[in-house]
């Protein structure tokens, strides 16, 4: 299974991502780290990610490649992250095929009915049975 994780400013976020699912998934999974800054893709890969890659034209060109897109919803929200997710990012997000299995994590002055907020780590929790749950439909169990 390749995953991609998205994440921009300090990359906290896809930190705590990508360390939940590989201690869950140890080797079973590949993760590519996608960070909109250097920063955020290096705290990334320290984190566990197998590679990571900086920037609107490593998201581009990657993320028809993967089987999984984690993050959180900012990342289909376009100049999110204080302006660092651009549009041309968040578009290719939506538009790719690979599965987007995101946090209601957001700061965009949009709120979402029917959601309780929740820790970082229990969303993450919920995250790691969502994607037991793709891989075991796409194994066909």
């Amino acid at each position: 299974m390749y995953i991609v994780v998205v994440d921009g400013q300090g990359g906290g976020i896809g930190k705590v991502i990508i360390d939940k699912v590989r201690n869950e998934f140890h080797n079973k999974v590949e993760i590519l780290a996608i960070g909109t800054n250097s920063q955020a893709t290096s705290t990334m890969i320290r984190a566990g990610a197998n590679e990571g890659a900086t920037g609107e034209n490593a998201l581009v060109c990657n993320v028809d490649e993967v089987d999984l897109i984690l993050g959180s919803l900012s990342i289909i929200l376009p100049n999110s992250m204080k302006g660092e997710l651009t549009p041309k990012m968040s578009k290719r997000i939506v538009a790719s095929k690979a599965k987007k299995i995101l946090l209601p994590i957001h700061r965009n002055n949009i709120e979402l009915v029917g959601l309780h907020s929740e820790p970082l780590p229990h969303m993450v929790e919920a995250m790691v049975t969502q994607i037991k749950q793709y891989m075991a439909s796409e194994k066909g169990e």
